[in-house]
């Protein structure tokens, strides 16, 4: 194996050292939630098409869309027999009798036992699996989510400039360290130019309120001429020039990137929500982080605003410099 103070020196260096995860909403994220419903065995399968329409005027399932009516199942004897299984109902539907005594009516349908089917459609590959092993469902897959997941969406290229951006974070929050302030930074970029447009540290000191994700949206408000605050005294606080203030902008952080070391807290997160962040990138988790640890702020329905959010992004140094995990002597 090798030694862990060379694997170090590489993750320092090598974008291929760590992978960008997808932070989900807590529907996406959550174990799949089943409910209790009957099934009953096909034992003649000629009869299939008709229990099938039969049941689906009787039981339309209503709530239960995403589930397939009848699956086939391997026999517990595995002498190479499918019998065929039906969805009668959810056990809080049934009526006290579940199928009709009715001589033909019910021809080909065995005895109702409880099975547990998934209460709500699958919205990612995990949970579609999940739901998959207790009774076949359809399923929309979002391609693009299923990539993330895979910590495949970003390529080589894009990963190489999502290093550098996060190590001006880190050399930032350094910076903030040795004024002994909370070892954190950030960097707001505009990805379509691959440009840093602004760079900033906790500064806590001056301010209480003035994290490093607040100095960093105080520093873009700045560069479009706004902005409240002067942060002229900590050279790693800047923010780029624009070529002509005049020309209209975007308002605040609209389409921009966020590279933070920590994982914001709620102030932040509900700062980036009003600046109208496009995506944001952390290193480290926090206990009180609210994209993804403790809440998910980016992903609540009932705010004007939603963005997507990475975690992972350079991950080891932003825990060792955030006090994660103690430094790795050379």
């Amino acid at each position: 194996m090798e030694p862990r103070s060379k694997r170090r020196k590489a993750s320092a260096a090598d974008p291929d050292s760590w992978i960008a995860y997808p932070v989900l909403s807590a529907e996406q994220s959550q174990d799949v939630e089943l409910v209790d419903a009957f099934a009953a065995p096909i034992v003649d399968r000629k009869e299939t098409s008709r229990l099938v329409r039969e049941l689906n005027v009787l039981y339309p399932l209503n709530g239960l869309q995403h589930v397939k009516r009848v699956r086939a199942r391997k026999d517990e004897g595995g002498a190479g027999a499918h019998p065929l299984e039906v969805l009668v109902c959810r056990v809080s539907d049934a009526p006290s009798t579940l199928l009709p005594p009715g001589g033909a009516k019910w021809v080909g349908l065995g005895e109702p036992f409880v099975v547990q089917v998934p209460a709500r459609p699958p919205l990612t590959r995990p949970q579609f699996e999940a739901a998959s092993r207790r009774w076949p469902t359809s399923f929309h897959e979002d391609k693009r989510v299923t990539v993330a997941l895979r910590g495949e969406l970003f390529s080589s290229r894009q990963k190489a400039a999502m290093h550098r951006f996060m190590a001006s974070a880190l050399t930032a929050a350094e910076a903030a360290r040795q004024l002994g302030m909370e070892a954190v930074g950030a960097v707001v970029v505009d990805p379509e130019k691959e440009r840093i447009v602004a760079v900033g540290h906790d500064c806590r000191g001056e301010h209480p309120l003035h994290h490093a994700v607040m100095v960093c949206i105080d520093l873009v408000a700045r560069s479009q001429g706004g902005g409240s605050y002067c942060f002229d005294r900590f050279p790693n606080c800047r923010f780029a020039s624009p070529n002509d203030l005049s020309a209209p902008g975007p308002y605040i952080c609209t389409g921009y990137d966020l590279y933070v070391t920590r994982e914001p807290c709620v102030m932040c997160a509900m700062a980036l929500v009003h600046s109208r962040i496009g995506r944001v990138f952390y290193g480290a988790a926090s206990a009180d982080g609210a994209l993804g640890t403790k809440f998910k702020i980016h992903s609540q329905k009932d705010l004007n605003h939603r963005f997507e959010v990475f975690r992972g992004v350079l991950s080891g140094p932003c825990e060792v410099l955030d006090g994660f995990r103690k430094e790795i002597k050379e």
